[in-house]
């Protein structure tokens, strides 16, 4: 029997949220960093080993700060282009 991924329905952040967020807006940035929280915990994820060599799964604070941060900063520097208003280089 052959294994089928389900798709999940996922509730992006709306264009206004985007679009506020790369304007500043904290709340529209907490909502940016909220709906990408679980993705980064997950690349966050490290193993370490006990006294005894059993393995154990934590969260790297560090990494996932930097990723948090790295995420802010590339939205706001994002220029949002609504969806159908066509890019400048592919009129030219």
């Amino acid at each position: 029997m052959k294994k089928t991924k389900r798709k999940r329905s996922v509730d992006l952040p709306s264009y206004e949220v985007i679009k506020a967020a790369s304007a500043g807006d904290a709340e529209a940035m907490d909502a940016v960093l909220n709906h990408y929280e679980g993705y980064i915990t997950k690349l966050c994820l490290r193993v370490g080993y006990d006294e005894y060599g059993r393995p154990h799964c934590y969260v790297d604070e560090s990494l996932r700060r930097h990723l948090q941060l790295t995420l802010m900063d590339v939205t706001l520097g994002f220029e949002p282009v609504p969806y159908g208003s066509g890019c400048k280089a592919a009129k030219a």
